[in-house]
């Protein structure tokens, strides 16, 4: 797997030594941090991973990982704002690998782990179901997303692969994973960009799922038979409003001050940032646009049916325990996974 040292994917690992599996071969960044990873994996069940440093940007080392790989579950992805770096980590890592597993033909399953931000909302009216259905971002030049770029160009590329050489594979796209190891308040709450906390998201629910859920959701889209090219959606049962969750990160971890912005307002904002970036040509990037502002606040409805009819997938951490571990990690570091 890829991405191993990650948040989610320290959590993938562990999942799957629980489930029994003997060869786990964690691919990691020579520069990456691996305290989760190792942490995910107890002492005694060592010698049933195998940690390879490896760049997924050169195509030598990924023919040497893809020798032993049957089932890959692939969480690297470029991150940042810029464009070219988010194409490069998402997309071109993404072709080097199946390039190699191709060439080696033993590959069963590829998990390509996507994300909410592919989609996109804006046709829907607030309130509506987001599920599986909800069509994919159009246009990328009003959205403005580097990370959803890649993104999606990404998931293109494995159904591309798909298409023209057999690729086996499954789509599983999170929602906002959080426990703890996250700091930030998720971004679809509100955000703090001009100096003050302006609480978004009113009263609409928040897609979280929590990072073991998420990763057992992960696990099972490699495992579960006859669901060859399809994508699912990962979200918690029982999602709290915006509102509710900022007000029990208040009271539990922190007190701060906060201003309500209507969506009516926000989207206003939204509107007129990205039409003074259009006059400003260029010297003002439409990072706040109609399309941006309808993906984190507008307000849904969001559905783990899929999840649960096709893969089998269950909440074992049920929300109010996620939230409280959450909390406990953000107030005071405890929960956060260490092997001693």
């Amino acid at each position: 797997m890829t991405g191993a040292a990650g948040f989610v994917g320290s959590r993938v690992v562990a999942a799957l030594l629980r489930l029994g599996f003997e060869r786990v071969l964690c691919n990691v960044r020579r520069s990456s941090d691996l305290r989760l990873l190792q942490a995910a994996i107890p002492e005694e069940q060592a010698d049933r991973c195998r940690i390879i440093e490896a760049n997924l940007l050169s195509r030598e080392e990924c023919r040497t990982m893809a020798m032993e790989a049957e089932i890959v579950y692939h969480l690297v992805a470029g991150r940042g704002k810029s464009f070219p770096l988010c194409f490069q980590g998402s997309v071109i890592s993404t072709r080097n690998l199946l390039d190699a597993l191709v060439q080696r033909r033993r590959l069963k399953r590829f998990v390509n782990v996507s994300s909410f931000s592919v989609y996109s909302n804006f046709g829907l009216k607030r309130g509506e179901l987001w599920d599986e259905t909800c069509p994919l971002e159009t246009n990328l030049d009003e959205r403005h997303d580097a990370y959803a770029y890649g993104k999606l160009k990404q998931d293109e590329l494995v159904r591309d692969y798909h298409d023209r050489f057999g690729v086996p594979f499954t789509m599983v796209r999170p929602g906002i994973v959080f426990g703890p190891g996250k700091k930030a308040i998720p971004g679809f709450v509100g955000m703090d960009t001009f100096g003050f906390f302006m609480h978004l998201g009113g009263g609409g629910r928040l897609p979280l799922t929590y990072v073991e859920n998420c990763a057992e959701a992960v696990v099972l889209a490699g495992l579960v038979e006859g669901v060859e090219g399809e994508a699912f959606n990962v979200v918690d049962d029982q999602l709290p409003t915006s509102r509710d969750f900022l007000r029990a990160y208040k009271q539990q971890v922190r007190n701060f001050w906060s201003v309500p912005i209507p969506y009516t307002t926000a989207y206003a904002m939204c509107a007129f940032w990205e039409w003074y970036a259009k006059r400003s040509r260029g010297q003002l990037p439409p990072v706040f646009n109609r399309r941006m502002c309808a993906f984190a606040w507008k307000g849904h409805d969001y559905s783990n049916r899929k999840l649960k009819e096709r893969l089998g997938w269950e909440c074992r951490v049920p929300m109010h325990e996620a939230l409280q571990r959450y909390f406990d990690y953000q107030k005071n570091g405890s929960g956060y996974p260490t092997n001693g």
